[in-house]
């Protein structure tokens, strides 16, 4: 099997995108993608990312294969849960503190930086408009993220997602408690769930 028939085994099985990496992972030279751009198989989304031409853009799964370590969170995290009507304005992720990424100084994204322990908690994927899995906070971790950050949140969003959280059927209020133990705002979570519960 030739280089190029490689690549595009990979892009199949990757949903039609993928990075230098993975192909440099292949024992393949890199010099090839530009081959392949020349062609029109492939175009460069953005530095070491590629997409196959006949695959729609799938900015939730190319943040991603950019920005391996961050997972979608805040008002993020509330469209893809179902927990607000519109789709995000800007791309909200946390990362590990002290984490660099060639998005960090992109102006569509906004980042939250964490202590690795905290980082880690409420780590779910979910599937992007387009099916894709991405790397987004559990329900409960998002509700902790938006109390803790209420104040940078418009107050119709905040008070709109609190009160559909509150209608799930899906909630798992020990793990909110949990959650809000760990973070720290168990006052703040009681005075809300008062209200909505």
């Amino acid at each position: 099997m030739d280089n190029i028939k490689k690549i595009e085994k990979l892009l199949k099985k990757r949903n039609g995108i993928i990075t230098t990496s993975e192909v440099e992972d292949l024992g393949i030279n890199s010099r090839i993608l530009t081959r392949m751009i020349e062609r029109g198989i492939i175009e460069r989304v953005t530095r070491g990312v590629y997409i196959s031409v006949d695959t729609l853009e799938d900015t939730y799964f190319i943040t991603q294969a950019i920005c391996k370590k961050g997972i979608f969170s805040h008002e993020t995290a509330l469209y893809f849960h179902d927990l607000c009507d519109r789709t995000p304005i800007k791309y909200q992720l946390t990362v590990p503190t002290n984490y660099n990424n060639i998005l960090i100084k992109n102006k569509n994204y906004q980042f939250f930086y964490l202590k690795e322990e905290l980082y880690k908690i409420g780590i779910t994927e979910m599937k992007t408009p387009y099916g894709n899995k991405v790397k987004v906070y559990d329900l409960e971790r998002t509700i902790c993220d938006i109390i803790r950050n209420k104040k940078k949140i418009e107050i119709a969003l905040f008070t709109d997602a609190m009160k559909r959280y509150a209608d799930r059927k899906d909630r798992n209020s020990i793990k909110l408690h949990k959650y809000a133990k760990i973070f720290n705002i168990e006052d703040e979570l009681r005075k809300y769930l008062e209200v909505l519960l």
